[in-house]
């Protein structure tokens, strides 16, 4: 068989497939399957909503949409065929058969007239029967009149299909309520026994109108004649449900639903009372406590509460164990709850967070927003809730009522809740929402107004001065929000519900204030003490204004520390106490508690701030110079032409040193004790990465590590700034220890390095932070030059290290090269004249011409400075002579020289170089303490440890380039050194 190649033939018809099916295939893929949004409201009268297609389709012919809105039922006067299909098929009745019967399925002739929907219609009375006995349908419907009368005594039910006993408040002769009596929801009042004027208005104060509510309307005066006349339990319960709806507001009107039930209340003053409680009378419901507003503070903390609670050990106790009993509108008891869930919490969380609401300590705060359409198709009735707390016992359970403060309940027009607690009038029974009362004409209407909890709070307060973890009575605080109804898609309402403990903060405060006024007199004390030093410091003996000035600066200060202390303490205090105690003693401030706390915190913030701002002034402003020992050794060979002859001059003295030591100074100005980016670093490590900020949550817990599922609750300031505070200030003590302990020792120190530098370059540093007291820097080289090579140098060096040579001190056979010096006012006055010129500031018109004339002034003024100070040190000069002496340990300690130096200055020694009290390094416990104030203050106002950490670190990158700044051209304008230099 030949067997051949077959030709590649493309079909047209192929290509036209093939591309629409990758066109389909694309189509698919792109397709996004959205719908039209249908409810059952959106349908028509002849339409119902198929819950298929999620669509509204029409019904058939003769039919209309159903009252559910979710299938078709027959027009009025036809009956509904079955058939074996899903929809139904109407036909009408015939006209000797022309009404519906009450299934729909069959046609009958009536006795009577036809109601609106074609039915029969009986008269009053009677009842409608349209089959016999074995189901069959009549050919005529029966009206049977019900027997009203002895023995039978019956009515139609309310369907009307049956006869049954009348109420037995009727039965006397007959069923019929009769003149004189009084027919009202039902039931059948003698004469005479309540007035049937009563008022079914329900206020809406915070609206400043009322409506009349249609189920007040219904049902206000049967359930009051009711209790009162025949005791009735359920119309008791019913009536004060209508008093709770209706805020338990007292008025001068006894016949709305609060008066009529304080009426009955008052006339059932002689039966006994229930569980043996005065305020809760037989029958009635217990719905106030008393019936005189005062009574509050007798109630609330008189009695503790029969139970301790316990955080950690063998008794450990914290669960809060409420039940509720719970009503319906009519007044049926419904159930026993188990406070928890949904019931009193109306926000939706899990199970695990709202059951976080009843830990006792722990601060919970929960809120959400509702649409008013979610009310209303959530909350068609309102519940109503008579909270106790369960107090346990195996065989004898106890239940303790817990009282309830209404916010909006009125007394005589006057919201009394809202005031002092004097005027408290406290409740019992409560309700979340009413969708209720507010529907005026018909049950069925939409309500024109409705009533929101929009805050529950359940308040604990704790028993003064207790070692066992009691409380008082918890206080449930109910505030309702009248939402008047507009636009139902539209409107919102939002809802919280928190618990809080609290605990009496008078004697907390008290001892606070005492402390900040003992310390604050010792700051008072300690201020003069600095002001007389600093007035001898500039030799003056007036008190001017500056003086005040002063004071009031050193006072800002040390005022500071004291708020400083005080409120660390008092942080650090609630931390450890509140955190790790056993027994319930301590609870945490609440947060209006706390806004005296955070004022203290802001003045101390406020008070360094200006003490750091002063003590940057004054660095800037240090009078500095350096006094060169160099002497020229040798003579250079430098031709000089004088009357044609050449001379050898001296070479001068070399200008590198002098710049070498001013730059090192200029670098040291701003170090600290400290490596403030590892001290942020630190800090933040410990509260983000390791947990430690959830030491500042309010809960008893000292867990570091919480579950995203957990119910987390709210930040205490007092804890968080306790925290934070004691964190910065213990990592930043930490490295102080380290650095002067350690690094100093074993790698750099760089102030000694500097005044050893000093030495070796043959410099000596004279800093006067006064008029008349300063700081001098001894560098006098012990080997007469420092301009050498670098052989000369390590010789010298070694000579010294060696001690072949004599000591680096002032005096001779001592090694101190750092004083205290106070200077007498002939010194300082020498000194200010050499550096009058200095001060001098040329106008700039005269600049071009005088700038050479200004610099050789200068260069004068320099070297009679350098040589003027050297002779001192020298003891050249007999009437600007000086002692060198030590200070008093009192002295040191006060900072104050008790000696006023008169004939001759004073050099006092100083060891421990405290010439860097006008550096950075000197001042560290000041500037800890304000980057700990400032990290705490933005902190507590952001509530972000993060942002807090990165503005403490531009804060202090601002403040050291500012102070670089200031200081290099300070020490420039002082020292004569070209700024060109300092790098």
């Amino acid at each position: 068989m030949a067997t051949r190649t077959l030709p590649l033939v493309v079909n047209a018809n192929g290509v036209h497939i093939t591309f629409f099916l990758l066109l389909y295939v694309d189509l698919l893929r792109c397709q996004q399957f959205i719908i039209p949004y249908k409810s059952p409201s959106d349908c028509g009268v002849d339409e119902f909503f198929d819950i298929s297609s999620l669509s509204c389709a029409k019904c058939g012919s003769n039919q209309q949409r159903s009252t559910t809105g979710l299938s078709c039922i027959c027009k009025a006067g036809f009956q509904t065929l079955t058939t074996d299909k899903a929809s139904i098929t109407c036909q009408q009745c015939p006209t000797d058969k022309p009404a519906v019967t009450k299934d729909g399925f069959g046609c009958i002739r009536c006795p009577g007239s036809l109601n609106d929907a074609g039915m029969c219609q009986c008269p009053p009375g009677s009842i409608l029967v349209e089959k016999d006995n074995n189901g069959t349908l009549l050919d005529e419907a029966q009206c049977d009149i019900c027997n009203g009368n002895s023995p039978a005594f019956s009515v139609p039910n309310s369907v009307g299909d049956r006869c049954v006993r009348c109420q037995a408040s009727f039965i006397t002769t007959s069923c019929e309520c009769n003149p004189p009596n009084v027919l009202g929801g039902g039931l059948c009042f003698p004469s005479g026994t309540m007035s049937t004027n009563v008022n079914p208005s329900v206020s809406y104060a915070q609206l400043t109108f009322s409506v009349q509510s249609a189920w007040f309307v219904n049902y206000l005066y049967s359930s009051s004649a009711a209790c009162l006349v025949y005791s009735n339990l359920t119309a008791c319960q019913a009536l004060g449900n209508m008093c709770v709806m209706n805020m338990h507001s007292f008025s001068s009107q006894s016949t709305d639903a609060c008066g009529l039930f304080n009426t009955i209340f008052r006339s059932m003053a002689a039966a006994s009372s229930t569980q043996d409680i005065s305020y809760w009378r037989a029958n009635l419901p217990w719905l106030y406590y008393g019936e005189e507003p005062g009574l509050a503070s007798r109630v609330l903390q008189t009695s503790p509460v029969p139970v301790g609670f316990s955080f950690r050990g063998t008794n450990k106790n914290t669960d809060i164990k409420l039940v509720a009993a719970v009503y319906n509108v009519r007044g049926e008891f419904l159930r026993w709850e188990k406070v928890g869930g949904g019931n009193l919490q109306l926000c939706p969380e899990t199970a695990t967070r709202q059951a976080a609401a009843f830990s006792f300590g722990t601060a919970y705060h929960e809120s959400c927003v509702f649409s008013v359409a979610q009310l209303l198709d959530a909350h068609p009735e309102p519940f109503f809730y008579d909270v106790f707390m369960d107090l346990g016992g195996e065989k004898n359970r106890k239940l303790l009522p817990l009282p309830t403060l209404v916010y909006n309940q009125q007394y005589n027009g006057r919201f009394i809740n809202q005031e002092a607690m004097k005027d408290w009038y406290l409740s019992r029974r409560m309700f979340l929402v009413d969708t209720l009362s507010g529907r005026e004409k018909t049950l069925s209407s939409q309500p024109r107004v409705i009533r929101v909890a929009t805050s529950i709070k359940i308040r604990f307060l704790l028993v003064p001065r207790t070692r066992e973890g009691q409380v008082f009575p918890p206080l449930i605080i109910v505030t309702y929000t009248d939402v008047p109804i507009t636009d139902l898609n539209t409107q919102t309402v939002s809802t919280t519900f928190a618990v809080e403990y609290e605990m009496d903060q008078s004697e907390a405060r008290v001892k606070t204030d005492t402390a900040l006024g003992v310390l604050g007199g010792v700051a008072v004390l300690y201020s003069l003490l600095k002001t007389i030093s600093w007035k001898r410091r500039i030799s003056s003996s007036i008190i001017d204004l500056e003086t005040m000035l002063k004071f009031f600066l050193f006072y800002a200060g040390d005022l500071a520390n004291v708020f400083f202390a005080v409120t660390v303490g008092t942080g650090l205090y609630w931390l450890i106490f509140y955190k790790a105690q056993q027994f319930v003693s301590v609870l945490l401030p609440l947060s209006a508690q706390e806004e005296q706390f955070v004022t203290y915190i802001g003045c101390a913030f406020a008070l360094k701030a200006v003490q750091f701002l002063h003590k940057l002034i004054l660095q800037v402003s240090v009078d500095v110079f350096l006094i060169d020992w160099e002497r020229p050794r040798s003579k250079a060979s430098r031709p000089v032409q004088t009357t044609g002859e050449s001379k050898r001059d001296p070479s001068p003295v070399s200008i590198w040193r002098t710049y070498f030591v001013a730059n090192e100074w200029n670098e040291i100005q701003t170090i600290r004790k400290i490596n403030p980016t590892f001290q942020i670093m630190a800090v933040l490590f410990f509260l983000e990465v390791l947990g430690f900020s959830k030491l500042a949550l309010r809960d008893p817990w000292s867990t570091l590590q919480r579950s995203s599922q957990e119910y987390t609750p709210s930040y205490s300031l007092t804890l968080r700034y306790g925290l934070a505070a004691t964190l910065w200030l213990c990592i930043g003590l930490l490295q102080v220890m380290f650095f002067t302990v350690f690094y100093e020792h074993f790698v750099e120190d760089k102030i000694r390095q500097f005044v050893d530098l000093c030495s070796i370059s043959n410099i000596s540093v004279l800093l006067l932070s006064h008029r008349c007291f300063g700081y001098y820097i001894h560098g006098r080289s012990v080997h007469g030059h420092a301009d050498t090579n670098m052989e000369e140098m390590n010789s010298n060096l070694k000579r010294e290290a060696e001690s072949l040579c004599g000591q680096r001190g002032l005096l001779p056979n001592t090694d101190v090269q750092t004083f205290q010096v106070s200077l007498t006012g002939r010194l300082r006055s020498q000194y200010d004249r050499i550096r009058d010129p200095l001060r001098r500031n040329i106008p700039s018109r005269l600049m071009d011409s005088s700038v050479a004339n200004g610099f050789e002034q200068n260069i004068r003024a320099y070297y009679t400075m350098n040589h003027f100070l050297g002779s001192v040190i020298d003891h050249a000069h007999a009437d600007m002579d000086y002692i060198v002496k030590d200070k008093l340990v009192f002295e040191r300690v006060i900072g104050m020289e008790f000696l006023e130096p008169a004939d001759k200055s004073i050099f006092y020694n100083d060891p421990a170089h405290s010439f860097s009290d006008v550096l950075f390094y000197g001042n560290e416990a000041m500037l800890l303490i304000f980057d700990t104030l400032f990290f705490c203050v933005v902190d507590l106002g952001s509530q972000s440890f993060v942002l807090a950490a990165v503005l403490t670190y531009v804060q202090q990158m601002m403040f050291r380039l500012i102070r670089n700044i200031l200081g290099r051209r300070n020490l420039v304008n002082k020292t004569l050194v070209d700024d060109r230099f300092l790098i």
